[in-house]
Order: C-alpha cells, then sequence, then structure tokens
C-alpha cells in the first residue's frame, strides 16, 4: 500500500472514529415496539445532526456492532469504485443484458448506473466486480475503511455470499463521509453516486438511500437531508420469511424516522 493509500486509511479510521466518540448513544427502548409490529428482529442506528450537538440512536446496541453481509447496500461503494476505475464512464453507460432471466423481472433488460441502482440489478455489479478485480476491490475497501474490508470468497458476489461484512454503525460511518464528500474519490464521482441513490423528496427533504438483502439479512441504509441537517440511518433485521420480509425493512425505518420527525408522517 502506497503513502497516500495509507493517508486515506488513516484518515478513515479518524472520521469513522469521531462519528461515534463525540456523541451519546441512548438506547432507544421504545423503536422495539415498531419492529414488534412487524414481526422482526434486528437493529437500528440512527445519527441526528440537525442539532449543533449529533445525536446518536440505537436500538439493540450490541446487533449494531455485529459484522453481517451488506448484500446490495454495497452498490453505494460499488459503484464509486466502478466510476474510479474508469469501468463506467458516466450515467448514460449502457450495459446489455446478457439475457438471463432472473428472479425480479426489472433486472432483465439493459442497464445503466442510475437504473442499476434503483432496480438493484446484480449482474451489472458483477460485471463491475469482475473488472475491477479482488486486490483493486480490496484496495478500495481499505482506502474507504468499509467493514473488514475483505472481497474474497467462491463466488462473483463477494458483498452477498462471499466474506465481506460491516456493521450498522460501520454503515452509519461510511455514508457521513459519502454525505460530506470526504471518501478519496472525485467529488463529482460523489456528488453522482448521492444523486442516483434519491428515493423520495419533498419541498424541504430529500430521502437517499439503499437496500440490501443476502437471504437471511435484509438492509435498509442512507439519510434524509433537511435545511438543519442530515439524519443517517441504518437498519438490518432478519428475513426469516424470504421476499414476504423485504417490505419491513423500509416499513419499519419510516416509522422510526417519523417517531423523530426526520420525516413527514403520510
Amino acid at each position: 500500500m502506497n503513502f497516500s493509500a495509507l493517508v486515506f486509511v488513516f484518515s478513515g479510521l479518524l472520521a469513522s472514529a469521531d462519528v461515534f466518540a463525540q456523541v451519546d448513544t441512548p438506547q432507544r427502548s421504545d423503536w422495539q415496539m415498531i419492529f414488534d409490529e412487524y414481526d422482526a428482529q434486528g437493529t437500528i442506528v440512527v445519527l441526528d445532526e440537525r442539532q449543533p450537538e449529533s445525536n446518536l440512536m440505537v436500538l439493540n446496541e450490541s446487533r449494531s456492532q455485529q459484522r453481517l453481509p451488506p448484500a446490495s447496500t454495497f452498490k453505494i461503494p460499488h459503484a464509486l469504485f466502478a466510476l474510479d476505475a474508469g469501468v463506467v464512464k458516466d450515467e448514460f453507460q449502457l450495459f446489455p443484458w446478457d439475457g438471463v432471466q432472473r428472479t425480479f423481472a426489472d433486472h432483465n433488460q439493459d442497464q445503466d448506473l442510475r437504473s442499476s441502482m434503483r432496480t438493484s440489478a446484480v449482474w451489472v455489479y458483477e460485471v463491475f466486480g469482475k473488472q475491477i478485480g479482488e486486490d483493486k476491490a480490496r484496495q478500495y475497501l481499505n482506502r474507504i475503511d468499509y467493514g473488514n474490508a475483505d472481497p474474497t470468497g467462491d463466488t462473483s458476489t463477494y458483498w452477498i455470499d462471499g466474506n465481506l461484512r460491516i456493521t450498522a454503525q460501520e454503515q452509519i460511518s461510511f455514508l457521513k463521509k459519502l454525505y460530506l464528500n470526504q471518501l478519496p474519490f472525485d467529488e463529482a464521482d460523489q456528488r453522482l453516486v448521492k444523486d442516483i441513490m434519491i428515493v423520495e423528496a419533498g419541498r424541504e427533504w430529500i430521502l437517499r438511500a439503499k437496500t440490501g438483502w443476502e437471504g437471511q439479512i435484509g438492509w435498509w441504509v442512507g439519510w434524509v437531508e433537511w435545511p438543519t441537517g442530515p439524519v443517517f440511518f441504518a437498519l438490518n433485521i432478519d428475513t426469516p420469511n424470504s421476499l414476504e420480509d423485504l417490505h419491513k425493512r423500509e416499513a419499519i425505518t419510516r416509522k422510526v424516522l417519523q417517531s423523530i420527525e426526520a420525516l413527514p408522517r403520510n
């Protein structure tokens, strides 16, 4: 690893530590009622920066520190890797569908960077992974201090069924650095990835987020931007009922965010 990469790693470690060292971490046991409403087991971490003093809130802190496969939440950093490596030139570059019929119908068509993020088309990111390669992927992962930074495994999707792992708290640290354009990538690329993460917006707020699912664990991570500051969140839950549980990721998170007025109530 060269000197610049070491600087990036060290800076990332400091930034990651700062997110949690400078704030209180109250346990939000009241949020358990929302999880119970959906018969879900999991954790959520929320970092509310709308006040002068950041407010970090956690339900199930022990699980929030457990490293799990990031699944398709990894598309956020992976898109940055692909842009930096020149695997994808811009948001308009088309990736032709290979004709393989996949479970989700939206995946069975040509994709660009925006659509592959919106539909979570795994095969596009398999292309990125093959072209980036394991060694360069490890360098990128270390540079951004992402989880255990391990892109190995006898699979083409190391972020789903390989050895890559990250905690909910580490997700928050990564997202905050992206929000601030403090990752070791071109600022224009960071702004592009944030743009394609937009899920919903109101007059005063923007929700940027990404789902993930590896079969047993479901994720929803991102943040809500307000004029007074961002509210970051990272949820993971068990999904014993497979596809039937996937709606719970967003439903639970939205209710948690609404409980602190970080999202408007419908």
